[in-house]
C-alpha cells in the first residue's frame, strides 16, 4: 500500500498555502511516491558499518598556511589616508541621529 494518497497530497498543499488542481494532485502524488520508494531503497543499504560522507571525494586543503607576515604600522596604514586622526582612519557619518 502506498504511504502517498492523494489527501494526504492535498493537505499539504493546504498546509503550504498552495492551490493544486486535480491533475497537478496526481501527477505529485506519483512524484512523491517514487521520492518515498528512492529514500526507503536509501534506507535499506545504509548500514552501520558504512560511514556516512558529506562529499563523495575526500577534500584537502590546498592552500598554504596562514602564517602572519610584516605588518603595517599605524603610522604606514594612515599614511594616505584622506582624513585620519593620528590612530584611525576618519570617515564622514553616514548614519543619522537616531544611532
Amino acid at each position: 500500500m502506498s504511504e502517498i494518497t492523494p489527501d494526504l497530497v492535498r493537505h499539504l498543499g493546504a498546509l503550504s498555502r498552495i492551490q493544486l488542481s486535480d491533475d497537478e494532485v496526481t501527477t505529485l502524488t506519483g512524484e512523491l511516491e517514487a521520492i518515498v520508494a528512492s529514500m526507503a531503497t536509501v534506507s535499506e543499504v545504509a548500514t552501520d558499518d558504512v560511514s556516512a560522507t558529506s562529499h563523495p571525494i575526500e577534500l584537502e586543503n590546498v592552500f598554504r598556511e596562514d602564517e602572519p607576515g610584516d605588518m603595517l604600522t599605524t603610522e604606514q596604514a594612515l599614511q594616505n589616508a584622506p582624513d585620519a586622526d593620528g590612530e584611525r582612519f576618519r570617515v564622514t557619518a553616514i548614519l543619522g541621529e537616531e544611532q
